[in-house]
């Protein structure tokens, strides 16, 4: 019986999505609910597994393609066996006949000895000898050595890829992923559609590290191996601040102005395909155990591609850290509808006058772009002195002052 692989029901959000990888071919055994196919949207990737039991019989929509909800991508023969390749089930008598020629026979170019079935199987699919890596007794190749790299050929060159010129330079051209051609749209309408602008400050991140230090192993044994980290302690002095500040939490859309009585976090989190922000749902009612907890499945799921469409939608304020890969200082670009987002940098020690004092501080430069539409430069500085503030006196954070 043939069961048809159907492609998810995509949110309202999400108008279609594209192939991305089949993990089978036509003919190969699949088992019930194991990995098929990768679907990529604009937000995320969804994985698509198979029905049944059995042999993928039909792939209807190669990658590459578009596809809509519940639109039919191939299909599983279910309970049937996957069929041995014809060279395989030929008599093992061919394999076995003339020994001792067998011994002596070897490719014309003097490289590993080569079978006389692995051999002919290698003529007959235009296979060079050479290139099979050989597994048998001294680095034979055997027949089974060539089945394999019948099964797995080298990759070719995507489409449209420029060959290597004469003096070695090698382009190469691949279509931008769906996901990687969403974010430069959002980023180029960002910068085109509102009018951002962006203020700079520092924060002495010593209370803070003196904190992390004096009690990281205690909250790591008190919340199951949660490791307090940084960002926790700046997701707190933002809700503290936007709380303050609502228009920072605002949003705009058309000739209105969305100001929200919750506080939703969206953290900028980078992922292989690349830039995700998942949204801490009520941050405000989270602890920071909580906040590190919702953090770190984050940046497992974007890393898997398991992230779902959900966890990545609304959001009212951005939080992105930078300095985990070393920046300095940067200019975060908005996330629209949002009208702010904090930039936090890499810590770095350097010379600070102290009460008429030089002293050496670990000190991180933080960067607020807003939305100068909606949020004048006052309320913009004023914000980010408050969030300096709360992390360089983290004991205002429990007291809310």
């Amino acid at each position: 019986m043939s069961i048809e692989i159907k492609a998810p029901t995509l949110p309202e959000s999400v108008p279609d999505g594209t192939i991305a990888t089949w993990y089978k071919k036509v003919g190969d055994s699949v088992s019930r609910d194991e990995l098929l196919v990768d679907i990529e949207t604009d937000k995320v990737v969804i994985e698509v597994v198979s029905p049944t039991d059995g042999v993928l019989k039909e792939i209807i929509k190669d990658s590459g393609e578009t596809i809509v909800s519940n639109e039919a991508i191939g299909a599983v023969e279910a309970g049937a066996a996957a069929e041995k390749p014809a060279a395989e089930a030929a008599p093992a008598a061919k394999e076995t006949e003339q020994p001792a020629a067998k011994e002596k026979e070897s490719d014309d170019s003097g490289d590993a000895p080569l079978s006389p079935a692995a051999k002919k199987l290698a003529e007959e699919n235009n296979l060079d000898a050479a290139t099979i890596k050989g597994t048998g007794k001294d680095g034979r190749v055997t027949k089974e050595d060539v089945l394999k790299a019948i099964e797995s050929p080298a990759p070719s060159a995507p489409a449209g890829s420029a060959p290597a010129s004469s003096g070695g330079r090698i382009e190469e051209r691949v279509p931008m992923s769906r996901l990687r051609a969403k974010v430069a749209e959002r980023l180029l309408q960002a910068t085109q559609t509102t009018a951002m602008l962006t203020t700079f400050n520092e924060v002495n991140m010593q209370p803070v590290m003196d904190i992390r230090n004096r009690y990281k192993e205690q909250f790591e044994k008190a919340h199951d191996g949660v490791r307090l980290g940084f960002m926790s302690f700046f997701v707190r002095a933002c809700i503290e601040a936007l709380k303050r500040y609502p228009a920072v939490n605002a949003s705009i859309d058309g000739n209105d102005i969305v100001y929200h009585g919750y506080q939703d976090i969206g953290v900028a989190v980078s992922s292989p395909r690349g830039l995700v922000v998942p949204v801490l749902r009520n941050a405000d009612g989270l602890s920071l155990a909580n906040i590190e907890k919702g953090i770190r499945e984050f940046g497992e799921k974007a890393r898997d591609g398991k992230l779902a469409i959900e966890e990545m939608t609304g959001g009212t304020f951005t939080i992105s850290n930078g300095g985990v890969f070393g920046s300095l200082l940067s200019t975060p670009i908005l996330n629209p509808p949002q009208t702010a987002i904090l930039g936090m940098h890499k810590i770095q020690e350097r010379p600070m006058a102290v009460d008429g004092e030089v002293k050496i501080l670990p000190m991180m430069y933080l960067a607020l772009s807003y939305d100068h539409r909606m949020i004048d430069g006052k309320e913009a500085v004023q914000f980010l002195v408050t969030v300096k503030e709360l992390l360089e006196d983290p004991t205002r954070l429990l007291l809310e002052i």
